[in-house]
Order: C-alpha cells, then sequence, then structure tokens
C-alpha cells in the first residue's frame, strides 16, 4: 500500500489528477477491507485484552499507537475520498484546501505505515 501511495503522489504531481483520484482511492477501500478483516481482529484478540496494566510494553505500545494513528488516517482518508471525490457531503463540510489536508492525511499514513512495520518487527522477528 505504501507503493500505491507513493504512486498517487506521483501521479498528482505530473497532473493526472483523475489517475491520481483513482489511485489513492483504490488504497484507502484496500485498506478498508484490511483494516475489517486482518487488523481490527488481531488487535481484538492479541492486544486490547492485554492493554490494561501492560500498554508500556513495547509489544503492546507499538501496536495500539499503530491502530489508533492507523484509524485517524483511514478516516481521513475516507472524508477526503468524501468531500473530493463525491458530492453526498454538503457544501459547509467540503475541503477547500485540498493539498494541504491531503499531505497531512498522507504524513499520517506514512508515519502510520512505519509503526506498522515496527509492530511486526517487535511481533515477529525473534529478538537476538
Amino acid at each position: 500500500m505504501g507503493a500505491g501511495l507513493l504512486t498517487g503522489a506521483l501521479l498528482a504531481r505530473k497532473g493526472f489528477y483523475r489517475l491520481h483520484a483513482v489511485c489513492q482511492s483504490a488504497i484507502v477501500l484496500l485498506n478498508l477491507a484490511v483494516i475489517a478483516l486482518a487488523m481490527f481482529p488481531s488487535f481484538h484478540r492479541q492486544v486490547s485484552p492485554q492493554l490494561r496494566g501492560k500498554i508500556g510494553k513495547p509489544y503492546y505500545a507499538l501496536a495500539s499507537a499503530h491502530a489508533a494513528l492507523g484509524v485517524i488516517a483511514e478516516i481521513g482518508g475516507l472524508y477526503i475520498l468524501l468531500a473530493a471525490g463525491t458530492s453526498l457531503l454538503p457544501r459547509r463540510l467540503r475541503l477547500t484546501r485540498y493539498k494541504l489536508w491531503m499531505r497531512i492525511v498522507l504524513a499520517a499514513w506514512w508515519l502510520a505505515l512505519l509503526l506498522g512495520l515496527a509492530t511486526y518487527a517487535r511481533w515477529y522477528v525473534p529478538l537476538r
């Protein structure tokens, strides 16, 4: 998904806005499916039952930070998709400074992606 986000950003930079919209929309919707089908069940099974008293441990802290930032980034992506790509939202809820909000959400996505990689490493890469 990181490669898709980068591709979408490059498409916008080159002026291919329609392709940019299709690419980024596909990534946002694919990520929503991954969250619903894999990440949420995994978090619910492995992390949330143990959070009380263990949030300070890297195993739980990384996963929780990844989940929190990932949810914020996904909601931001869905909002941009609705605000920029449809007329479903009332005018007062639509975006006027697209670039600013897209960059903020992109930064959140990249941070969430890095936290996801750190979570994966902590969970599945054996410590030496």
